[in-house]
């Protein structure tokens, strides 16, 4: 028989450990952090995106790591978030304010930018397109040097923003203004 005492002690432990983290316990840092960037266009009006920023550790990114022809979600983790508090033109298309999600389609020579008004997913697989609001094309510039960290910026241009993602030796950039 077994002894109600060492039951008890037993039951208590478990229970300790379901209710009481263990301390000293740090949460394990994700391999690709998440960065953000913003755009201030005056008036008030802003942009933010939140993205997960992969490192290159070495590797080839375009046409391997993110395959050409397939939606890649411009980052990794979460999908890449998008919130604008004014109505945009992203190459003449029209992006009311509020929150989306952002994605791309790399190819060699060609970029598509994706705006998606579904928000909260994982990223991949891509499954939303009757969520889309826009598909737009980007600019592909070679960089300098190789960019080791995933880098979504926004450079102030004469009419508004420009959107740019930097990685491996590529640049994918697109005009953005206030309507």
């Amino acid at each position: 028989m077994s002894d109600p005492k060492l039951k008890f002690v037993k039951s208590t432990f478990a229970v300790m450990l379901l209710l009481f983290p263990a301390v000293g316990c740090k949460p394990k840092p994700r391999p690709s952090p998440t960065a953000s960037a913003s755009c201030d266009l005056g008036g008030g009006k802003t942009i933010n995106t939140a993205y997960g920023s992969p490192r290159m550790k070495g590797r080839t990114i375009y046409g391997d790591l993110v395959p050409f022809g397939k939606v890649w979600r411009a980052g990794a983790n979460e999908a890449t978030t998008f919130v604008t508090s004014s109505d945009l033109l992203i190459r003449g298309t029209t992006v009311p304010a509020g929150k989306y999600t952002i994605f791309t389609v790399p190819e060699a020579d060609m970029w598509t930018l994706i705006v998606n008004k579904k928000t909260g997913e994982w990223g991949i697989p891509y499954k939303y397109e009757s969520d889309e609001l826009a598909r737009v094309g980007m600019t592909l510039s070679a960089l300098p040097a190789p960019v080791e960290d995933f880098t979504i910026a926004y450079e102030e241009s004469a009419v508004g923003c420009t959107l740019r993602m930097d990685w491996e030796t590529t640049r994918a950039s697109v005009d953005i203004q206030a309507k």
